[in-house]
Order: C-alpha cells, then structure tokens, then sequence
C-alpha cells in the first residue's frame, strides 16, 4: 500500500512538470535515463516533450520501476503551448534523484550571437540576481549552435565551483563577459556542471599576464578574490568552449578541491523566499493524448539508445586546480553620506565627460545601463561600472574587486575614470594634431596641382610624364646602347606615357627605366698596361705573395700584345689575416680599374647575385648590377670575398648562380631577373676569396684559377711589420718616429711568443695596442719619448701566450712529432701511445685492442686503424717474436682534446709512435713527418707542405720526413725557410724506420 501511495504522489507531481527519471534495473550497475516525454508517439527520436498530462500512463510505466527507486523532478521546461523545447538530460550518479529543489532552466538551440540579456541587476552584493530570459530565435543553418542556458534564479551560496584563470580583465558582478577555455579537462568538467544543470564557475585573475593559460598549477598564481559568474550561453567549438558568462557576486577562495571521475552535483542554498516562489510554481493545462501500443518501457530505451546523451566520462588526469570551496565577500555595512554621494556623482559626471569625448563608450554604458535602473542610486553597481569602463592595468581592477569598503571602491573607481578621462583627452589632442597635418597636406597637394596646370597653360613647365622621359633619353646621349637593349628602353617609354602617374604600374616602369638608363652601356675605364707601374704599385702595398703578383704582371703582358684587355676569374685561398682582400684593392689601384666588393658569406637568396623579380613589391637588381651602376664601367675589378662560407636556404642556392656569373663562356649575356636583358660581363676581373677550398662546390671550383696564399714565417712578419704595419700604425695613433718607435729584437719577441698564426692580422693588433700604451704614457706626461724594447714589452702588451715552442723537448717511447695544417696555418702536432692493459693468458690469441681519444674525425680514426694494422704486419717483419702490437690493450691519444682533428696526414707518425712503444726506443730527436700511410705501407702526398714547414721551423725541428710526390711542392719554398732544415721524401714506410730509429738501422 505504501508503493502505491509513493506512485501516485510520484504522478501528481508529474501531472505538473516533466521530469527525467534515473531507472536502476535490479542485478545492473548502471542506471538508464527514462524520459516521460516518450509517452508521445508521435515525438521525434530525440528527447523533445512538451507541457501535458502524463497521468494516463503513468500507472503502465511505473510498473516497470522497482520498488525501492526514488524519483524526483530533474531538468524542466518552460510550459509554452504548441512548441517543442529540447530537454536538457541529467547524467548518470550515485544516486536517482538530483535534487530535492531542481533548478529551473530552459536548454534550447540557439544561434550564436541572437542574446538578450539584461546587465543591470538590482540590489548588493550576494544579494538577488535575476537572468535575462531567452527566447527560441531562428538562424541561418549553417551558423554555429549554441546551448543557451537561461536560469530563473540563482543560489545564495554555491560552494563548490569550477576554477576559470583569466587574464587582463577580471569579471565584475553584473556584468558580461565572454570567455573561451581550451584546456581539454577544464572543458569537460564545464560540460558536466552545465549537464548537472549548474552551470556556475568561479573566474579569478591570473597574476601573471602573460599565462595564457585557462587552469593554474598553483593558487598562488591567481588572485583570491574573484567573481561568481553563471554560464548563460556556450558554444561548443571542439577544441575549445566559449562561453557568455554573467558575474552575480564577488568570492573567495577558501581551498582547492579534488575532481571526480563522474562527479554528483552539488546541491545549491537556497533562501527561504526562492522556496516559497519554487513552491508555487504551477504547470497548469493539459493536451489529450492517443494510447500507444506495446511496451513503453522498450520504446523508452530505444529513445535514450538514439539520444545517447548519457556517454561514458573517463576519468581524466590532471595536475592543474579545476575544482575550488569558496565563499561568498560581503561588503562592509555603509550608509549613503554625502561624501558617498559626491563620490557618485563625480563618477557620473567623468563618464559622461568621457563619453563625449569619445563615443566609443558610449555603446558601452548603454549596454551596462539597459536594465533601465538609475545608476546613481546604487554605490555599488556604480562603482564597479566604473572601473568595468576603464582599460586600467589589471591589478588595479583587482583591487578595485577585492575592496570590500564600498566609499574606498568608489574612490578607486574614481580615479581609475580619471585616468581614462586624461587618456581620452590625449587621444583627442593627438587626433586634432593629425588631422591638421592631414589637411594641411592635402591643401598643399591641392595647391601643387594647380600650380602644375597653371604652368603647363603658359608653357612654363612640362608634364611629369615628358620631363620623365626627357631625363632618361639625356642619359642615353652619351651611351653606346645594344640595339635589343634599345627596343626595350623605346617600348617602356611609350607604356609610361599611357599610365596614370599615380598608378603602381606606373612607379614600376619608372624604377625599371632608371636603372636601364643608369647601367655604362659601351663606357669602360682607361687601363694601366704598364709593368713597370704595376710592380710598383703591388711591392709598395704588399710584402711577400710572389705567386699573385707573376699572375697580375702576366694579365698585364698578355693585354699588351693582344691590344685589349679580357676578363678573369682569380680566387686566392689561405689562411685568415696574409691580406687577400687587401691585394684585390692594390691590383684594382695598379690596372686603374674601378674596385667594387661584396661578400657572399652566410648568402642563402639566389635574389642578392641574380635580383628580384620586378613583380614583387620593392624589388631590386643583383649585386653584380649595383657594382655596374655605381662604378660607372663595364670592367670593374669585382672582388667577391668569403665564397667557401655561403649558404643554402629555401630561396635557393647562391652557389649554383654564380656559375653563369664566374663563366668566361656565360657571362656575356648575363642575365638579371630584374632587367630581364643580357649584360656583358666578359670584361670585368673577378677575384674570389676563401679560407679553405674543400667546402667551395667542384663545378664552381672548376671555372677559378686557384692561387695559394700561403702564410708568413717570422722573418716575413717582421719585414711586414716594420715596413708596413708600424708606420701606419705610429701615424693612426697620433705619434712621430722621435716620439715613439720600436725595436727590431722587440718585434720578434712579439712575433714569436704573442702572434703564431699565419696571418698579421694579430700582429696589427698587437703593434697597435704597444703605441696606444706609449701614446696615454706621453699624454699623461709619465714620458716625452718612448722606446720599446724586449726588456720593457711586457708592459705593453701584457704577459706571453706561448712560452714553450713544443710540448716536448725531449720525446719518451711511445710519443712522435707529426706535423698538421689547418686554416689558420701549420702547427706541430704530437701523438702519444700508452698501454692500457698488459696482455693477459686469454690474450694469447691476438685480442688486443685500441683506444683512440683527442676529438678526432671519422677520416683520422679510420688512418689510426690502419697504421695500427700496418704497425702490427712491419713489427712482425723487423721483431718476429714480439708480439706486443697484437697481444696488448693500447690507448692512442693527440693532446688538445678540445681541438677537433681530422684529415688523412698523420697515417706515418701513428705508425712511428706505435712502433716506438712496441720496442720501448723513443723517436730521434728534433724529427717531424707528415703522411698518410695505406695498408701496405705505402706513404701517400699530403697538402699545406709550406705552411706544415713554416710550423716545424718555428718549433726548432731539424729534420722533416715528407712524401716523395710532395718534392715539387717543397721546391717552390723560398730559401729562408728551407735553409738549415734535413729534409728527406720517402715512398714506403720502411724508408722512414731507419731515419727516426737510427739506432736499429741495420
């Protein structure tokens, strides 16, 4: 009897609204959603319902429900007579019924953007809250859907509440704002409250402005006071949600919470007048309906299997705050004294003062004011209209936020407006100013119009276009123009008389004609084929480099008998600092051609050799077109510098267009992108430049006659020192030759222990740091002349980089002297050998080993390997009982391990050292060698035999073992470096054993 009287209280209270019930089967732990609307027929398969009488069936349905399921009012619809509504469905829970008092909601599709909502809401804060109402609005189909929630009250206290991170603005109470989350757990649990029908949220300002984030890690990362707002619409966009969102009162966080997998909803508080005006809210009406035949119960679950609006919620991780207790920030009790009201009435006043200054807020402040209440009678609404109005920092809205003392908050409001006030009147002072200037210039544009009719009536000026076109055929008088080149010039010419002069088009053309006209069509400079003055020219700037200056004397003879002089295509390659690009600019000065240089170093744009097309905006013709222009001739001396270091980006390799550029075959009819007209190129001398030639590509390589440069011994330096770089130096510095000079004995001091490299470029700074010293030494009256000498350098220059020549002296067993080369120039190099682990009884089989260590590259560790076979074959030869090499775990090491080396020179010195410690004699003194040895012993020729010289005599080395296929190299070495040095070029390794083990030669 007591079920019976529990259905049928169930039923009167379904008679007055709709409900969906939670069905619990027995032996199933999930629950099914059944929806009274499917009672209809003739319904959609949806969860659609309307406003009627369910007390027909509900006998038939009921029977299908346990006995111990309790059932309840869930999400309800506004009763409207003849219109479907969509049902918002309640998820899955612990328990069947939702609430007790179930909010009132409408849920309906609806397109973003057709709102009305009211801002304006009467009363304090944590007072009474009322949403604007919603109605059902028709849109384009292909808009974007929204899920409007209108609520018709909101709870007193909501403790528990979703966490939304904002950043710049902070939400006021009674005011709108749309946010969008990203974050893919923030969003799914925005989904469930709004399901759960409590669609609330709290929104607290980041700290930090630049987080961009919508959930923090951290509390300390937000501010705790923040807005309680309510989710009036959301649209849900897959990979993020945006939300309209009305702030209703401020909160407090209290502490973070833990978010369930599938978490029940949180029973609002309501105040006792909300339940009495829940408790008289009547459904009346009721629509006939047609019995429907089979089991209601399988129709019902075939409506939710179609709907599927009960998916399944995994738990998600998370490490981020999503859930937080709050509580309510209750002003401080206030009474409207007439401070408060001058307060209110100065605010009123600023906005109105900013809102004719700029109508920009003007939209603004109706919006906040469309509820249609007097502003002023409400401090608080006021206050926070006011600071809501302002674009402040956002601490300072913060802080207008969390002030409780409501005269304070007005006062902050205050001056947050006045601040604006003055940013507006700024921007009025600066929009006057620029629209004077605009005026001004548009009357004087006006202005020269008119004075260029009035002109053109008596004949006192031409037409733009006409004095254009006068300028560009004056150019041409004195020019030797290719007829192909003409017809493009005339034809140009007659398209610029037909466009408009303020056309594109026409800016375009004029560009384009500018640097036709502008080129040295036929113009050449006058050559210097004389000899005599060309060694002059070349020995008074340069010491030393013998190979670039028989290569210069010789383009000058061949011009002489030929009568006419050609272009070349020269690349000098050497170490940094021995004055290759400085040569350029001499051998320029000796032919009497013009000199123009640009480095190619890091190029990654085709456009910067070949141009641009004219087609893009600000486009520009290719270096070598500029050279032309600027040097007014059509032989320039043309130094491209750096050519080993260029580039490769999208834009193309600039490599590659310099092969038409450095091609004695194609450079007659170069072509630029720009001009889009052949130039001749075949008279100009290119020089290149580069450090190293292995990273310049074969095919551009192959169109460049090579010249080393190699670097300079000491005796070169110090004739380059005091014939060049003192003198000019001493002049640079402000100093005579009475006042200031250095010795010779100092200059080599400070070549051989602070300036080893190749080049003179160190040297330069050097010799320029000494007479900066002796110039403050002077100036400061400390001396009235200065000498520098050895005893007195230190003072100067400061304390010696290189104190030892070599690092050993005497070399022990195992270590021998080889000699490298890289592009700084030749060093000596040492490669030392160490047993790692003595042979052992297992070892007996020949399972020795090799470590190799000092940062050395693919090629050189495989070299190691094969002299250490090699090693092992020649000592089994000489010595066919020691077993030492095969048996014994090695280490091979080259000192300097931050260095990296690579390269195939050092097969013959790892083999020497190996052999040096198989027998435990170590290498003759004083003795270095270079060369790769192959697997039979052979010794294969090595580069950079000068500068590998100029190192081992710097080292005090006696003796150097090189290659015999390297004897033509070490013939062209002048004598000052070979004198006093043993030399001997060997083909086999075993004519190198007996020279650096004298004592074992048989």
């Amino acid at each position: 009897m007591s079920t019976c009287m529990k259905m049928l209280g169930v039923a009167r209270q379904l008679q007055r609204s709709l409900v969906l019930v939670k069905l619990k089967r027995p032996g199933s732990s999930r629950f099914r959603l059944i929806d009274t609307s499917g009672l209809s027929g003739f319904q959609p398969p949806r969860f659609y319902t309307s406003a009627g009488s369910l007390q027909k069936t509900c006998s038939t349905w009921f029977s299908n429900i346990p006995v111990n399921t309790a059932m309840t009012a869930g999400c309800r619809l506004t009763a409207r007579p003849h219109r479907w509504m969509r049902v918002g469905a309640v998820l899955r829970g612990q328990t069947e019924f939702i609430t007790t008092n179930s909010r009132l909601y409408v849920i309906q599709n609806r397109t973003f953007g057709n709102r009305a909502s009211s801002a304006g809401f009467p009363g304090e804060d944590g007072g009474d809250s009322a949403g604007s109402g919603g109605e059902e609005s028709g849109g384009d189909e292909g808009a974007p859907q929204m899920t409007a929630l209108t609520p018709m009250m909101v709870p007193e206290v909501f403790p528990n509440v979703p966490l939304i991170a904002v950043s710049r603005n902070p939400v006021f109470p009674r005011f709108i704002k749309i946010i969008e989350v990203k974050n893919k757990v923030l969003m799914e649990l925005l989904r469930r409250k709004v399901r759960l029908a409590q669609p609330y949220a709290g929104v607290f300002l980041k700290k930090d402005d630049n987080n961009e984030s919508d959930v923090v890690e951290s509390l300390d990362a937000i501010y705790s006071t923040g807005t309680f707002v309510q989710i009036h619409e959301m649209q849900d966009l897959g990979d993020k949600l945006r939300m309209i969102v009305m702030g209703h009162r401020r909160i407090q966080i209290t502490r973070q919470l833990d978010v369930e997998p599938e978490e029940e909803g949180t029973s609002p508080v309501w105040s006792e007048p909300e339940l009495e005006s829940q408790s008289k809210v009547r459904r009346k009406g009721k629509r006939s309906r047609k019995d429907q035949t089979g089991s209601l119960t399988e129709q019902l679950e075939d409506k939710i299997s179609e709907a599927d609006l009960s998916p399944e919620l995994q738990p998600l991780p998370f490490s981020n705050i999503l859930m937080v207790e709050v509580d309510n920030v209750q002003h401080e009790q206030f009474t409207v004294t007439e401070e408060v009201k001058a307060l209110t009435a100065e605010i009123v006043k600023t906005i109105r003062d900013i809102i004719a200054l700029n109508p920009l807020y003007r939209e603004s402040v109706l919006q906040m004011m469309q509820a249609g209440q007097r502003v002023v009678d409400n401090p608080i609404y006021l206050s926070d209209m006011g600071a809501a109005l302002t674009g402040a920092e956002s601490h300072e809205l913060q802080d207008v936020l969390e002030e409780t003392n409501i005269p304070k908050r007005l006062y902050k409001a205050l001056s947050l407006l006045k601040k604006e006030y003055e940013l507006s009147k700024l921007q009025q002072r600066l929009g006057r100013e620029v629209e004077e200037k605009i005026k001004q210039t548009h009357r004087k544009y006006l202005l020269q119009e008119q004075l260029k009719i009035i002109k053109k009536e008596l004949g006192l000026e031409k037409e733009d276009k006409e004095a254009i076109e006068e300028k560009f055929r004056e150019r041409l008088k004195d020019l030797t123009v290719p007829q192909h080149i003409m017809d493009v010039i005339n034809e140009e010419l007659n398209k610029l008389g037909l466009l408009d002069n303020h056309s594109s088009e026409f800016n375009v053309t004029r560009n384009y004609l500018d640097w036709l006209t502008s080129m040295p069509w036929g113009t050449n400079s006058e050559e210097n084929l004389s000899l005599e003055r060309a060694k002059e020219v070349l020995e008074e700037d340069h010491y030393g480099m013998d190979d670039v200056k028989k290569r210069i004397l010789e383009f000058i003879a061949v011009s002489q008998l030929r009568g006419s002089t050609q272009g070349k295509i020269l690349c000098f390659y050497g170490p940094p600092g021995v004055g290759k690009t400085s040569i350029a600019r001499s051998i320029a000065r000796a032919l009497n051609r013009q000199y123009f240089r640009f480095s190619v170093g890091g190029m990654t744009d085709v456009a910067e050799i070949k141009g641009h097309r004219r087609t893009y905006v600000g486009a520009m013709p290719g270096k070598i077109i500029q050279c032309l222009k600027k040097t007014k001739t059509e032989n320039p001396l043309v130094l491209i510098d750096e050519v080993d270091k260029m580039g490769r980006g999208y834009q193309g390799d600039p490599s590659s267009a310099l092969l038409e550029l450095l091609d004695p075959e194609q450079n007659a009819n170069f072509l630029d992108h720009y001009l889009d007209v052949p130039v001749d190129l075949s008279k100009v001398l290119f020089i290149c430049t580069a450090n190293v030639i292995d990273t310049i590509p074969e095919p551009l390589r192959d169109r460049m006659e090579m010249i080393n440069v190699s670097g300079y011994v000491a005796q070169e330096k110090l004739a380059i020192a005091e014939r060049y770089l003192v003198p000019q130096l001493r002049f640079l510095c402000g100093l005579t030759e009475e006042k200031a000079a250095i010795s010779s004995d100092a200059l080599s001091l400070l070549i051989r222990q602070y300036c080893r490299e190749s080049g003179v470029r160190n040297l330069q700074k050097q010799v320029e740091k000494v007479f900066r010293k002796v110039a403050f030494c002077i100036v400061s009256g400390e001396q009235t002349t200065v000498t520098v000498t050895p005893e007195n350098l230190q003072k100067y220059v400061g304390k010696p980089l290189f104190t030892v020549d070599r690092m050993y002296n005497v070399t022990p067993p195992g270590v021998a002297m080889g000699l490298a080369w890289t592009a700084l120039g030749g060093s000596t190099i040492f490669i030392e050998t160490s047993l790692r682990r003595p042979s052992g009884g297992a070892d007996i089989k020949g399972e020795g080993s090799l470590e190799i260590t000092g940062q050395l590259g693919d090629v050189m560790k495989e070299s190691a390997k094969i002299a250490s076979t090699f090693a092992r074959s020649f000592l089994m030869t000489k010595e066919s009982e020691n077993h030492f090499l095969i048996n014994s775990h090695l280490h091979l090491h080259v000192p300097e391990g931050a260095t990296p080396k690579d390269g195939p020179s050092a097969g013959c010195t790892i083999v020497t050292a190996l052999l040096s410690l198989a027998t435990n004699q170590p290498v003759r003194q004083n003795v270095a060698m270079t060369g790769e040895v192959s697997l039979t012993g052979k010794i294969l020729p090595v580069g950079g035999i000068k500068e590998k010289t100029i190192a081992a005599r710097r080292a005090g080395v006696t003796c150097i073992i090189l290659p015999a296929e390297n004897k033509k190299d070490f013939s062209d070495l002048p004598d000052y470096i070979t004198e006093g040095l043993e030399i001997h070029f060997v083909d086999h390794y075993s004519q190198i054993y007996p020279i650096v083990f004298p004592q074992n030669k048989l």
